[in-house]
């Protein structure tokens, strides 16, 4: 079962080894789908077992994935799961050493790149798939005036209210639901 914490990243060999556009992908897809195998996520990312297997390592000597045994049905088969929930980090708890900041500031465009790639695709998805979702695809954007205070609860209440829709037990009445990606940004900057 998955540890249903947030890890606060402070060691950047971590940043390091999720930094990579297919590993921080493997991750999405052990959030999304749960629990799986190398050839279950060899299939869902085209990617060859062997080279899911060499990202997977990389992830587990970061600990940010681990083997679930109990889930094998016999000594041949391996499955993974994420470690935590999620990763947070803040780039500025890596000033104090340049390559670390370096690795952090990479994590972070990663991340970026990641969500804006996402919304990307979906736009350039044919009209019969966004049609099917009606108007339920969004973005918003709105300036505010805040303190650094009330940024980080503003913050808060976004990542509780995510969590909330993200952990609430999905209702059983034969409606089919896909996996959405949503991502906010909040952060001081000039218009």
């Amino acid at each position: 079962m998955e540890n249903r914490d947030v890890r606060q990243v402070t060691d950047s060999r971590v940043l390091a080894a999720m930094a990579h556009p297919l590993r921080r992908r493997l991750m999405d897809v052990l959030k999304v789908h749960g629990p799986s195998t190398v050839g279950q996520l060899a299939e869902r990312t085209g990617q060859a077992p062997a080279n899911v297997s060499h990202h997977l390592k990389v992830l587990a000597g970061a600990e940010l994935v681990a083997e679930a045994p109990d889930l094998a049905r016999d000594r041949r088969e391996r499955w993974w799961q994420l470690v935590n929930r999620g990763l947070r980090w803040s780039n500025s708890d890596f000033d104090s050493d340049p390559a670390g900041r370096a690795v952090a500031d990479a994590a972070t465009s990663l991340n970026l790149d990641r969500h804006v790639s996402l919304a990307r695709a979906w736009h350039a998805t044919d009209e019969a798939t966004q049609a099917e979702w009606d108007d339920g695809p969004f973005s918003t954007d709105r300036w505010v005036h805040l303190t650094p205070e009330e940024l980080a609860e503003l913050g808060r209440e976004m990542i509780d209210l995510l969590a909330r829709w993200a952990d609430r037990e999905v209702p059983e009445d034969g409606r089919e639901r896909k996996p959405v990606f949503v991502f906010a940004y909040g952060i001081p900057a000039r218009p």
